[in-house]
């Protein structure tokens, strides 16, 4: 991989972290396109690194309220920042469990397999389009919910789930208001990707050749900073948008990774 494709790489993860389309889907389908034949230990250790710059963008963005999470979860008074900050943490636990008992298998996921990846986008477009048909509420998340979502959340581990679809679309039907559904969306995935991050480098799984260095980091940069310029936007546009508009897009771009598959 190259400086100029870890750069594209970085933007399309930057712009589609923030809509419910598949970031890691595009990941794998930009990598094929563009001829990667990395390893698939080595095409998550890309992935991973790339989710981490957005998740430091969503962190700056959010940085109010995840210093409210933050310190709600530190004063053990029963009041709405302390429930909340225990809804982020128990969304996170179905997701943990997976990703710790099933490692390997999800890593195997990571290298090239663009048929799975089409037919991951097609359940990412109707999960859309059924949580497009729900109702808008004002209901917030309740722990029993987080749950829910949580479980949703490990599910869109497999690349062409998008998370932030699956964690919406699983709350909107679950009649929670989009605007919470969104924000609770993009806050319970940051502790996630740290986590992830802190584990491979203590473990030294997080592993990259010398050589490799400059293309992650200008991925990193990239990123990062598509992510800032996107993530006003992006999020308004979930929340304003209609969710079909999503599924429509996720059903061509599955259809065309299917395609690409059968015939490659």
């Amino acid at each position: 991989m190259d400086i100029l494709e870890a750069i594209i790489l970085g933007i399309i993860q930057g712009v589609t972290e923030f809509l419910p389309v598949s970031s890691s889907g595009h990941l794998e389908l930009a990598k094929a396109i563009l001829g990667d034949t990395s390893l698939p230990e080595e095409s998550l250790t890309f992935t991973v690194v790339l989710h981490f710059a957005t998740a430091l963008s969503t962190i700056l963005i959010f940085r109010k309220e995840i210093f409210d999470i933050v310190k709600g979860l530190f004063q053990f008074k029963w009041n709405d920042e302390f429930k909340f900050s225990l809804k982020i943490i128990i969304s996170m636990i179905p997701a943990v469990i997976i990703g710790l008992l099933f490692e390997d298998e999800l890593e195997s996921f990571f290298g090239g397999k663009i048929l799975l990846v089409g037919v991951m986008l097609w359940v990412t477009a109707l999960l859309l389009l059924l949580a497009d048909k729900a109702k808008n509420t004002n209901k917030k998340v309740s722990f029993s919910n987080s749950v829910i979502i949580g479980i949703s959340q490990a599910i869109a581990m497999l690349p062409g789930i998008s998370r932030s679809g699956a964690t919406i679309s699983t709350s909107v039907l679950l009649g929670i208001d989009r605007t919470k559904a969104a924000r609770f969306s993009f806050l319970m995935v940051v502790p996630l990707i740290f986590g992830k991050i802190g584990k491979d480098v203590l473990s030294g799984d997080l592993n990259f050749q010398a050589s490799e260095t400059t293309p992650i980091m200008a991925g990193f940069v990239a990123a990062f900073v598509a992510g800032l310029l996107a993530c006003k936007w992006m999020i308004s546009l979930v929340k304003n948008s209609k969710l079909s508009y999503f599924s429509i897009y996720c059903g061509i771009v599955g259809a065309m990774a299917i395609g690409y598959a059968l015939l490659n």
